[in-house]
């Protein structure tokens, strides 16, 4: 297996690691606010989110639905923790409709991932799913070893060097 392959292996596993991600949004007025949700991940990298409708976040995407998301590597596991292992994801949120044939696929999806608690929170209306979709993002595992995504192939890494056009982290 090639180097490029090997980390082509390393983002398509990451995710599976975490049952959490970190959401990033802002408010109405500009206000950020950081915060994490259980999550799950469709083939296509879509993440989906099963959020209170009460929760600062959850308004947040009802104003703006531009969130940011990141899964990043436990400090406890990390060798060097100014470069821990870390995947982000500028996304779009869209509301996904209570009883549709794929709301109630994704909350299939959300009890076979975390199990009882999925019914308790089906039978709560103020519950909502969001679909976080990626528009472009980003695969860091070490110095000098950062990654993008293009929103357009989210299965395929792009090497980011010193000399190539690149947003500032």
């Amino acid at each position: 297996m090639s180097q490029m392959e090997n980390i082509q292996a390393q983002y398509e596993k990451f995710p599976e690691q975490f049952e959490s991600i970190i959401i990033s949004t802002v408010s109405a007025e500009g206000i950020p606010n950081a915060s994490y949700a259980p999550f799950v991940m469709d083939d296509a990298k879509n993440i989906y989110i099963y959020v209170s409708g009460l929760a600062t976040h959850t308004t947040n995407l009802y104003a703006n639905p531009h969130v940011s998301v990141l899964l990043i590597e436990d400090e406890a596991k990390s060798k060097q923790i100014f470069g821990r292992t870390r995947l982000s994801f500028d996304c779009t949120a869209t509301l996904i409709e209570r009883e549709t044939d794929k709301w109630n696929q994704i909350v299939d999806q959300f009890q076979g991932r975390f199990g009882q608690i999925i019914e308790v929170l089906r039978g709560l209306s103020d519950f909502r799913i969001f679909q976080l979709s990626p528009r472009e993002g980003r695969f860091v595992i070490g110095f000098g070893a950062a990654y993008r995504i293009n929103g357009d192939r989210l299965h395929q890494l792009v090497h980011i060097t010193r000399d190539s056009d690149q947003k500032q982290e």
